[in-house]
């Protein structure tokens, strides 16, 4: 991931990490987050059956924040995001999702938050997943 043409975070092998931070969330759903981040079974065993953790494949994780995974595209043809935190609130909030896997002892590698960021991502596999901690 580079801003301004100098890379400020990468990873091998592990997660993307694109994190929004709603209006509204807490310190525990940047710990709810991180941890089923960490413990989710989506890395394949010597079978082939999504059966490992990123703890378990000892993999890494790339951070970065993402106010527009809470677009509102319901009405008109300009999103609103009205429902993001504001970055006083979502900031802290991104780097405690980082914080809490590196508890798990995950490598986190971090964007520059409200940087305009350029990630480039290798998909290796049908994985992408969507989780939300109002929906848990």
């Amino acid at each position: 991931m580079t801003v301004d043409g100098a890379e400020v975070g990468a990873i091998e092998r592990g997660l993307l990490l694109y994190v929004g931070v709603a209006d509204g969330d807490r310190d525990e759903d940047a710990r709810w987050l991180a941890d089923k981040v960490a413990e989710l079974r989506i890395f394949p065993d010597d079978e082939g059956r999504m059966n490992r953790s990123l703890i378990d494949i000892r993999g890494a994780a790339l951070v970065v924040s993402q106010f527009t995974l809470l677009a509102d595209t319901r009405r008109g043809r300009r999103p609103s995001f009205f429902d993001a935190a504001p970055p006083a609130a979502a900031e802290p909030l991104v780097e405690a999702v980082a914080s809490r896997l590196r508890e798990h002892d995950v490598e986190v590698a971090s964007g520059r938050f409200a940087a305009q960021m350029q990630v480039d991502a290798v998909n290796d596999g049908p994985v992408t997943l969507v989780l939300d901690s109002v929906t848990r």
